[in-house]
């Protein structure tokens, strides 16, 4: 009876957090954050927190969730219909603070997952600005000016620089938390018997340099310069293999591939599970990924995490945690394939990589979910403080 008691007094001085997202927990690296965030912070028994969505997947019996409608057709309602019944259910409650990973049309928290909308049409997709997108850069511009939001919090320095050239509201208000990643358990032997088990699978030998890229868009992740670069590579009879994992056009790359002479060092393993993705990290020995654009890049972090150093374009926010030459290489022009080839060599060489593998794991481990959530709860702390004065 005491201990019940005990329990009501505490959740009566907790804060309600209100988190909102389309799709919670899903396959995306907006969806995977919101949920390693939100039940990182939860389990800590300080605030209680209740999700609103469309879709989600959650391992947490601890959080409650609401369900928003999306009327999807015609698509311009999309993100209005998501932003428009979220502001009704969300008024129905009284929230402490309300944290939005999607644009809506009021919140005191936003994370900054990607670029401001009309950016990412003109400048990423080169594209006009359809019915669609209007609608949803409409809803993006009310929540910045007018949503009453208190922070925005970018996913990198890259993010950060672009919404401040779209918007220029006070850079005080504009801060940068990157992503979390979990540390993989220290278990040596486990993770040598996985190594040998997926080289096995893949026909790739114990001693051949493995070079791993995982994306759900081989274009845009920049597979085509990646392809290019190792073809130079194969021109010095520099030995490797290249395990290629996620969704693309695999056919338009295996061809590719083939006409540049490497295509038995190229393996397509199609879109995998978190935990073979992970055993597939085991089985590597560098990461690359030459992005034409990605605002921070989860994978980068996990893969480092996994000891492996990494190569990453400097159109990847994930550049702020590279140590040029300790845990990794920025490559600026990632067609200069005779210059991005020769990083790419002193990757390649078992010593060099030995050294840059350490100091990746240690990055990683400077970057835990449990850092991110003490980061965010800081700002919880300034936002609730600042609504009470």
């Amino acid at each position: 009876m005491l201990e019940h008691f005990q329990n009501i007094l505490r959740m009566s001085f907790m804060h309600k957090i209100a988190v909102v997202i389309p799709k919670y927990g899903l396959v995306g690296g907006a969806e995977q954050f919101a949920a390693q965030l939100t039940e990182q912070l939860s389990s800590r028994q300080t605030d209680t927190f209740q999700v609103f969505a469309n879709r989600w997947q959650t391992n947490s019996g601890a959080l409650e969730f609401h369900k928003i409608p999306i009327i999807s057709f015609p698509k311009f309602l999309t993100t209005i219909s998501f932003a428009w019944f979220a502001k009704q259910t969300l008024r129905r409650q009284n929230f402490s603070l309300v944290h939005s990973h999607e644009r809506i049309f009021a919140a005191d928290l936003f994370t900054l997952h990607g670029v401001p909308h009309r950016y990412w049409v003109h400048n990423i997709r080169q594209k006009s600005m359809s019915l669609y997108d209007r609608a949803t850069a409409w809803v993006e511009r009310k929540l910045v000016y007018e949503g009453g939001c208190r922070k925005f919090i970018a996913v990198s320095d890259l993010t950060r620089e672009i919404f401040l050239q779209e918007y220029p509201v006070d850079p005080e208000r504009v801060t940068v938390i990157h992503p979390g990643v979990r540390l993989p358990d220290d278990a040596r032997i486990r993770k040598e018997n996985v190594r040998q088990a997926v080289r096995s699978e893949l026909g790739i030998g114990a001693n051949e340099p493995v070079i791993v890229f995982a994306s759900m868009n081989f274009e845009v992740k920049g597979l085509d310069d990646m392809i290019l670069t190792l073809a130079h590579l194969r021109q010095q009879n520099i030995n490797f293999k290249l395990v290629v994992a996620g969704k693309g056009n695999v056919h338009k790359y295996q061809k590719m591939a083939g006409n540049k002479g490497i295509a038995d060092s190229v393996f397509f393993t199609g879109v995998v599970a978190e935990k073979r993705l992970r055993d597939i990290y085991s089985a590597g020995d560098l990461y690359l990924m030459l992005s034409k654009f990605d605002t921070f890049g989860m994978v980068v972090l996990e893969a480092m995490a996994a000891g492996l150093p990494v190569m990453i374009s400097s159109r990847v926010g994930a550049k702020d945690l590279v140590r040029e030459g300790e845990n990794g290489f920025v490559i600026d022009h990632p067609s200069d394939y005779d210059y991005t080839a020769s990083r790419l060599k002193l990757l390649l060489d078992v010593n060099v990589r030995r050294k840059m593998s350490a100091a990746a794991i240690q990055t990683a481990s400077k970057n835990t979910w449990d850092t991110v959530a003490d980061k965010y709860q800081d700002i919880y702390s300034e936002i609730l403080a600042a609504k009470k004065k």
